[in-house]
């Protein structure tokens, strides 16, 4: 037991808690053991009982769409055919009618050909909508000028049939007197081409009708294509034509086979001897076009599933089969592209199949994991109700704390009143309590807050005091400052000028000038001082008397400058600098001569040009070194001309995400507003800053100059 005298001792915290601790800690131990106990019980049987439910609708949901895959597959493989079986029978459809027109053509009376004919060497000025004749070795164009004009009458439908289908490549007629006639005009046909020897020339021919060929290279360079041909009847002529249209082979995969698949399969087509019509990745390899191309056959592969799927296919049946390929299981489902006598097939792989099976999988460990929040939930409850019996202790702590209310509460009360008194402004009042515990020293901490406070208002009239004077004088130093800069641009017959100072503090360091040179002759004068500022603006003044007397005194641009350089030099003390332009516009002659000491580059939209000049020379900024070399430029001003100069708070201003407003959008807004008048590009150019800026405070000073020929 502890005696009275260290009780007292005892912090106000440790006098609180020594009662109240010793009664609820026992009483909330026997209840949290418990609750907890129990709600864990419970939570752990929940969570088992999810997992195995969700194992078993995984199971149940995996067999049902094995089970439904075959059908579904077959039912897309089937549907892939029937569309790509009316693309075939519309190419086939196309050549009929091609043969039908040329057929017709052919038996007018035709007169001599009045259409220009190209050959490989002679590019047309439209080759995409002219043809070009390519001859067969030892055939010339004397020999066969008879063909080649009733050829020519041919592009009537040439072109239209190309246009108005994309998927063909390029259409074209071979004869037996060994012309190719091609639309549209190509170049790069081998000399040794010869259209008579070609598998779609030869095989129209032996079976009068419309055939479809093997793939093969393309002399043109193309690529793998297969063409549809078929023969024209040219009546008496003797003439033996063979009219054809080019389908590459990543046409047929990318348009026809693969519209419907998606990226979880793919498509292939074979021919009725198991030959690989199309699939993806195809290629030549380093054949050349006048080499046979031998397609994959699989009829001869060695994977025995996939040879009978292949026979299957050959025989124009529609089914489905799991083979195992490149080490992954997959289905195949097939059917017949019945107007071409081949058969497409889709692959996909089985676990893409079952890929819902295993969403389910996640959602069912989804649910489980919410189950767990759900108990955590419950769990948290539970300790709501514990920190109620908690409360309940609490009460009955509190009655018995509040026997020793007037102890404690008798300091508390007169902090009460020294704060109330100290709000009502009386800062020498001190409070008194000697309970030798926090309370005696937050009274100590309270009298010296006090104390302190009196001395820091004293200080605060002071400091307002002399800052109320600091700002008035920046005040009058900003009017003198603004008196330093031209009222108004002076008038000059055939040119708009205006300018304007957006200074980033009260006062800044950049200026401009209007001089009066000689008779129709005027200084212009931009420029930008190193640092911001007080400084710079006494910088600024300095210079700007400086250079004004230099350009009075001396007409040459250059060496005007450079004496305002050297004075400016052994007057400046601070190692500060200013950046110039200074040009001297001639409103008779309309010339500006004019010199760049280190200053960013003014911008000359000359004309209806869209390109902007930038106003370049040699020189360094003013204040550096005595001497400087200046480099003096003219150039001739024409009406419309449209001259901005800026300083780089322009280009510089910046938005809340520090991003430069920059040259391009200046000179976004100077080209479209380049037919306006000088004060409103001014106006939209300003504008556009503060736009682009938004609350971003200005971090430098604007300065903007316009000079526009009229």
């Amino acid at each position: 037991m502890k005696s009275p005298r260290a009780w007292q001792r005892l912090t106000v915290r440790a006098k609180i808690l020594l009662v109240f601790l010793s009664i609820s800690m026992a009483a909330l131990g026997i209840v949290g053991f418990l609750a907890f106990s129990t709600m864990s019980d419970m939570g752990t049987y929940a969570l088992e009982s999810s997992e195995h439910l969700g194992s078993r609708a995984v199971s149940d949901s995996t067999s049902a769409l094995k089970a439904n895959a075959e059908s579904s597959l077959l039912r897309l493989a089937m549907d892939q055919a029937d569309i790509s079986n009316v693309v075939f029978l519309q190419v086939s459809s196309e050549m009929n009618t091609l043969a039908g027109f040329v057929r017709t053509v052919h038996q007018r009376q035709a007169s001599p050909a009045t259409r220009a004919l190209y050959s490989q060497s002679e590019r047309p000025e439209d080759p995409g909508h002219s043809s070009v004749y390519i001859l067969a070795p030892g055939v010339t164009r004397e020999s066969v000028a008879d063909e080649l004009s009733a050829l020519s009458s041919t592009d009537d439908l040439l072109h239209p049939l190309l246009a108005s289908d994309p998927r063909l490549t390029q259409a074209y007629l071979g004869t037996g007197s060994g012309i190719l006639w091609v639309a549209p005009w190509v170049d790069g046909v081998p000399s040794s081409y010869d259209p008579r020897t070609r598998d779609w020339f030869t095989r129209a021919q032996e079976t009068d009708k419309l055939v479809w060929s093997d793939p093969y290279i393309d002399a043109s360079g193309k690529g793998l294509m297969v063409t549809c041909s078929r023969p024209v009847g040219m009546g008496e002529s003797g003439w033996t034509w063979v009219v054809g249209t080019d389908v590459t082979l990543e046409t047929i995969n990318t348009q026809i086979i693969n519209t419907q698949v998606g990226e979880r399969g793919y498509a292939v087509l074979i021919d009725s001897r198991g030959n690989v019509i199309s699939r993806p990745g195809i290629g030549t390899g380093d054949q050349k076009w006048d080499e046979s191309f031998f397609a994959e056959n699989l009829l001869s592969v060695e994977n025995t599933g996939l040879r009978a799927v292949a026979q299957k296919m050959i025989a124009g049946r529609s089914g489905t089969a799991r083979v195992v390929l490149g080490g992954e299981e997959k289905y195949i489902a097939y059917a017949p592209v019945s107007s071409v006598n081949w058969s497409l097939a889709i692959v996909m792989p089985v676990d893409d199949i079952i890929a819902p099976a295993e969403e389910t999988r996640e959602r069912i460990v989804t649910a489980t994991d919410e189950t767990g929040i759900y108990l955590n939930q419950q769990m948290n409850a539970a300790k709501s109700l514990f920190f109620a019996l908690f409360v309940i202790l609490f009460v009955i702590v509190t009655i018995i704390a509040v026997l020793f209310s007037r102890i404690i509460t008798r300091p508390v009360e007169e902090l009460r009143r020294g704060s109330e008194a100290i709000g009502a402004g009386n800062l020498e009042h001190r409070v008194q309590v000697t309970t030798g515990d926090e309370f005696e020293d937050l009274a100590t901490s309270f009298n010296t807050m006090a104390k302190n406070l009196k001395n820091y208002m004293d200080e605060l009239q002071r400091t307002t005091a002399e800052k109320e004077r600091f700002a008035k004088e920046l005040e009058i130093a900003k009017g003198i400052q603004q008196s330093f800069l031209p009222d108004s641009a002076p008038e000059i017959t055939g040119i708009e000028l205006v300018a304007t100072n957006v200074p980033a503090l009260e006062v800044g360091g950049d200026f401009y000038d209007f001089i009066p040179v000689a008779t129709g002759q005027w200084g212009l004068v931009i420029a930008d001082v190193s640092g911001k500022g007080v400084p710079a603006a006494l910088f600024m003044a300095l210079s700007r008397t400086l250079i004004r007397a230099s350009t009075l005194v001396n007409a040459d641009p250059a060496l005007s400058i450079a004496h305002a350089n050297r004075m400016i030099y052994e007057d400046s003390k601070s190692n500060m600098f200013v950046t110039l332009f200074y040009a001297v516009l001639d409103s008779r002659k309309m010339t500006l001569d004019y010199v760049n000491a280190g200053h960013n580059p003014p911008l000359l939209l000359q004309g209806e040009s869209s390109t902007v000049r930038l106003l370049k020379a040699k020189g360094i900024a003013l204040g550096v070194i005595d001497e400087v070399d200046l480099q003096s430029v003219r150039v001739n001003l024409h009406p419309g001309d449209v001259l901005v100069l800026y300083t780089d708070g322009v280009t510089e201003a910046i938005n809340k995400a520090e991003e430069e407003f920059g040259d391009e959008r200046l000179f976004e807004i100077i080209t479209k507003n380049r037919h306006r008048p000088a004060q409103e590009i001014m106006d939209e150019i300003l504008a556009g800053i503060t736009a682009f800026a938004g609350d971003t405070p200005q971090f430098d000073d604007i300065t903007l100059m316009i000079l526009r020929a009229v």
